[in-house]
């Protein structure tokens, strides 16, 4: 199709995600027709960074040759064959490998075909567990405010955005919403100012202990957490929040669930993000990066411990994916872990997480940057109307702000990122794992200029 069809056709008959279509009508909708590296081109040929690695996916880089004729390869000598009570060779790999990175005794792996579904099995299968062992009541969830965990109704129901759920609702009963780790908003979270980061950690994990005794520990079957909490803006986990989180789970029997779906496989330099900051989950939901893109997979990964009683007799987990554990895709994550191990992924983003850092950092000189942070290659930056009160914009100062003028002018100065204002408004960062120091300028340079004009515009 020529440019002029494929825009046309773009509005007419593609309804793309999170989209406001609205705006395309009389504007051509941005069209990406090829990556290289950290790169991506669009239908005029013009290039830009990619500093998102597609949506937290694409970690080594577009055009990758290798990963493109392993597809090629698998699908030649099995295109497709389901996991409903039949294997084959890629699935068993590829579930070795993913259990031989994880940390314990979390060694059974449950495929799906993206993240949603991961959460949404891994609340089904803690569901069911706990009505396998004698404790049929417990079957609530808790997750933290402003979470995301996806589009499926379970998962939609864990995740904590208002926005993202109140169309669909009623949802899922039965999921309860706790404090984030956001310690640049630790005064006004707890109500008590001058918090440390690790008092302030503390008390975000306690915060569970009073949603499980509010609940009943006999109603409550899990915890889902992001190991760096995406949405809002990149919030870490303060020192000590973790060790709490793990004795308050193992206090009240109630199973921990990393959600990794955007940390896994070397965002953060560590191929599961819970070995970055040292707990052992009971079940880990991976995704995105495990094939950097190429074709989509996730899987749901299980403690012994929580499988064993699926192991015995004629009990059986009723879920599954038509595509969950696809050979193509299995082939494909296959020779992604191979290139992350040869290629030494985490290594590098482990050898640049500080220079990352400290390039974004010296955006802080700029009236409207409150806060940078995040870790790895993984960082939001959130804007301000007053650094000193870190007064935050009115919803028509964000509209203005965020889907009127910056990720365009993001956009347009060569900067494929995100804007946000799921929370407050922040800018989100996650280039793919090959890149260095000089794409980090490219990066700080260009959201200089943009947040300058943003700012002179307010």
């Amino acid at each position: 199709m020529s440019t002029d069809s494929l825009d046309k056709s773009a509005y007419d008959h593609l309804w793309m995600h999170f989209t406001r279509m609205s705006g395309y009508r009389d504007n051509p909708v941005p069209t990406i027709v090829r990556g290289e590296g950290a790169r991506i081109f669009d239908s005029n040929g013009k290039r830009y960074l990619d500093g998102l690695a597609g949506l937290f996916v694409v970690q080594a880089g577009h055009g990758r040759v290798e990963l493109a004729e392993a597809a090629y390869k698998q699908a030649q000598e099995l295109a497709f064959f389901p996991l409903w009570s039949y294997a084959h060779p890629q699935a068993i790999e590829l579930a070795d490998r993913l259990a031989h990175y994880a940390p314990g005794d979390l060694n059974k792996v449950f495929f799906t075909t993206g993240g949603g579904e991961a959460v949404e099995t891994a609340w089904k299968l803690a569901k069911q567990y706990f009505k396998l062992v004698g404790q049929p009541m417990k079957h609530k969830v808790i997750s933290r405010n402003i979470a995301y965990h996806g589009t499926p109704h379970g998962a939609l129901s864990i995740t904590g955005i208002p926005d993202a759920k109140k169309y669909f609702e009623p949802l899922v009963p039965g999921a309860h919403k706790v404090p984030n780790t956001n310690y640049y908003r630790a005064d006004e979270i707890t109500g008590v100012p001058g918090m440390s980061e690790e008092e302030f950690g503390i008390w975000c994990a306690n915060q569970v202990e009073n949603m499980i005794l509010t609940e009943g520990a006999d109603t409550v079957a899990a915890v889902f957490v992001e190991p760096v909490q995406n949405s809002g803006g990149c919030f870490p986990p303060p020192p000590g929040y973790f060790r709490r989180l793990r004795e308050i789970c193992d206090q009240y029997d109630v199973l921990m669930v990393s959600d990794e779906v955007i940390c896994a496989f070397g965002r953060l330099g560590t191929m599961f993000a819970c070995d970055k900051f040292d707990y052992v989950p009971d079940i880990i939901t991976c995704a995105k990066g495990m094939t950097s893109g190429y074709s989509p997979i996730g899987a749901t990964i299980v403690s012994d411990r929580v499988a064993a009683p699926f192991y015995e007799g004629t009990n059986y987990f009723p879920h599954g994916y038509t595509f969950g554990g696809h050979p193509v895709s299995s082939a494909v994550a296959l020779a992604n872990l191979e290139l992350f191990e040869r290629e030494g992924l985490n290594q590098h983003v482990l050898d640049h997480e500080g220079a990352f850092r400290s390039t974004l950092e010296k955006l802080t000189d700029l009236p409207i940057v409150g806060d940078v942070r995040g870790d790895g290659f993984f960082y939001g930056i959130e804007l301000v109307k007053d650094k000193a009160t870190k007064e935050t914009f009115d919803d028509d100062e964000s509209e203005r702000l965020l889907r009127g003028f910056l990720s365009k002018a993001l956009f347009d100065a060569g900067l494929y990122c995100r804007a946000d204002d799921r929370g407050d408004p922040v800018v989100q960062l996650a280039p793919p794992l090959i890149v260095g120091q000089s794409e980090f300028d490219e990066i700080e340079q260009t959201l200089r200029s943009v947040l300058t004009e943003a700012w002179t515009r307010l």
